[in-house]
């Protein structure tokens, strides 16, 4: 599938259709992530992966703990 590059303002922009948006499991308004891969000179679409809340308080606990112990944590690293 072909699709054209459009200007939209001073950015550019390449439609999506409908069945690949389904596809994707996009939605209009929803997020995405972009990649581009040097190598091949191409670019990935995929959906941004939402954070679980158990994910969100598991790094949170981990920054406290980080920061509480910092010091021993550095020290040891030394070793």
């Amino acid at each position: 599938m072909t699709q054209k590059v459009l200007k939209v303002g001073s950015s550019a922009a390449v439609t999506i259709p409908k069945d690949i948006l389904k596809e994707l499991g996009v939605r209009i308004g929803d997020r995405v992530k972009l990649r581009f891969n040097e190598a091949k000179r191409t670019i990935v679409i995929g959906p941004e992966k939402e954070t679980s809340k158990e994910d969100q308080r598991i790094a949170r606990l981990t920054l406290d703990f980080i920061n509480r112990y910092r010091k021993d944590l550095e020290s040891l690293a030394k070793k």
